[in-house]
């Protein structure tokens, strides 16, 4: 087990909340505390003895605390390798001590970016003596037993009275990778804070922090492990009821929650399946609006996320009973509407009304390498170009700004069918923007033959031949919003104008791979 006892330990921690679960066991195996600040304050008031750091050092705090427990002999102490000769020797002819425990936490610069302080104020938050200690406790984790969470406290307690004092290496090693974990979390936070502070999108060297949320029953598939994290202290999902959230409910949840940051505040409602929108409408009427979601195609609908951009009410509850959906996420639930849909055991129900999209950056894991992206929020950036002789009318121009604001967060090739407010057909996910057409008309004519005609259609990408815009024209489409710059565009007008349909050209791309 390679046990090593404890004989002394220095405790610097911002957080002294739980130092009661943690003191009493080290009084009982006589192991001596050096302490600084007001961690030695707090341990002394506690009636508990205590060393102060500067008494141990004979060196007095400076620079207005910047420098307190940097100092050869508290480090010398922690990095020296007990079976090393020389390390001995070279103890004992300066008279060092041997420091067997480094407790110490990191000041909460991430709580205080949060809090918005003024800049100079918050790089008094970069920590630097602890950061050290950690680091220096960890990499010598053959002798040294570190503890860099409070929350690990009760398992340090719970390791020295199973071992009479002592801790053992399997200890000392999860120990140090916490640590390492911790540093390189916290130097991340700062690195990105200064690299937002000098508008610097990406930097030579990039990190990615997160802290784990929960470990999911699997990934995408059973044989896949799959963990939740976050990047912030929070993420603003609660959940009411239901079986835990799964791999596949998060990525449609975050999927769902994305449509609707990207629609009027308490408008609209969105159903998912496989992170693909299958149907969106944004009628103010709740149960109208939720009806002509369902309707865009009520089979792919089946065991999917909903999510509502409002406070659910009785009413809507009860029409949301009538079929089975996976997931309901919605900005907040009327007491009746929630005891209603409680009345499923296994449906998950999600309150989003604290969620805030605030990430500006999107990332993709690719092996041993990311892409790295900013986070798609322009729906234009032009002027419209109506390209064909027919001009659409105002409502047609609505519905297809609309159209093409659900092209966005549909798989590429993408095509959105669209009647007033409401999708009626999507083609996602093609090779071909020729099949992602059909798709599209096709559901279209299987469950809303009667909205297709005079209906408007997006796409998010250009055409590059007329076939896609002669299968929308076909079933009914009176006008086409796309972003143009194809080599066909001249064809693909002309064939818009024989067929007296109207075309727009955006000048901006929304594909989504």
């Amino acid at each position: 087990m390679n046990l090593k006892r404890i004989k002394r330990a220095i405790i610097s921690v911002s957080d002294k909340s739980n130092l009661k679960l943690i003191l009493p066991t080290l009084k009982k195996f006589n192991i001596e505390i050096i302490s600084s600040g007001g961690s030695f304050k707090k341990i002394m008031s506690m009636k508990y003895n205590c060393i102060d750091v500067s008494n141990y050092t004979g060196f007095p705090e400076m620079l207005d605390g910047r420098l307190k427990t940097l100092h050869p002999k508290i480090h010398a102490g922690i990095l020296n390798i007990r079976k090393n000769k020389k390390h001995k020797k070279d103890l004992e002819k300066q008279n060092f001590l041997d420091i067997d425990l480094v407790i110490v936490d990191l000041y909460p610069f991430e709580k205080q970016l949060k809090e918005k302080i003024k800049f100079q104020k918050l790089i008094e938050y970069i920590d630097i003596g602890g950061s050290a200690l950690i680091r220096a406790a960890a990499k010598n984790f053959n002798d040294v037993t570190v503890i860099s969470n409070i929350a690990d406290y009760s398992q340090l307690a719970k390791e020295l009275k199973i071992n009479k004092g002592s801790t053992s290496i399997k200890f000392r090693k999860f120990m140090s990778a916490k640590a390492f974990g911790l540093t390189a979390y916290y130097d991340s936070v700062v690195s990105n804070w200064f690299n937002n502070q000098l508008s610097i999108k990406f930097p030579e060297k990039k990190t990615v922090h997160g802290k784990l949320l929960e470990n999911l029953r699997y990934g995408e598939n059973p044989h896949q492990q799959g963990s939740l994290y976050e990047t912030t202290d929070n993420l603003g999902l609660e959940k009411l009821h239901g079986k835990d959230l799964s791999y596949n409910n998060y990525n449609d949840i975050y999927s769902a929650l994305s449509i609707l940051e990207s629609l009027k505040k308490n408008e609209g409602i969105v159903i998912i399946k496989h992170a693909n929108p299958c149907g969106i409408s944004t009628e103010k009427d709740q149960i109208r609006s939720f009806k002509n979601a369902l309707i865009c195609d009520p089979v792919s609908a089946f065991g999917g996320v909903v999510a509502i951009n409002s406070t659910i009410s009785r009413k809507l509850a009860l029409e949301l009973n009538k079929s089975f959906f996976d997931v309901i996420v919605s900005r907040g639930f009327k007491k009746d509407a929630l005891k209603i849909l409680k009345k499923r055991k296994n449906i998950r129900l999600i309150d989003c009304s604290k969620f805030n999209l605030t990430s500006k950056k999107h990332y993709l894991f690719l092996g041993n390498s990311f892409l790295v992206q900013d986070s798609n929020s322009i729906l234009l950036n032009k002027k419209l170009r109506i390209v064909t002789k027919k001009k659409p009318s105002l409502n047609q121009l609505n519905s297809l700004k609309f159209a093409f604001n659900i092209c966005k967060f549909v798989k590429s090739n993408a095509i959105v069918l669209v009647n007033n407010k409401s999708t009626i057909g999507i083609g996602s996910g093609q090779p071909s923007r020729l099949d992602s057409c059909k798709i599209a008309s096709n559901k279209a004519l299987n469950f809303l033959p009667e909205k297709i005609i005079n209906s408007v259609a997006a796409s998010d990408a250009f055409f590059s031949f007329p076939d896609g815009i002669e299968e929308l024209i076909r079933v009914g489409v009176k006008a086409i919003i796309q972003p143009g710059g194809s080599i066909n565009d001249a064809k693909i007008i002309e064939t818009a104008n024989k067929a007296g349909i109207a075309m727009v050209f955006t000048e901006i791309r929304h594909f989504k791979h």
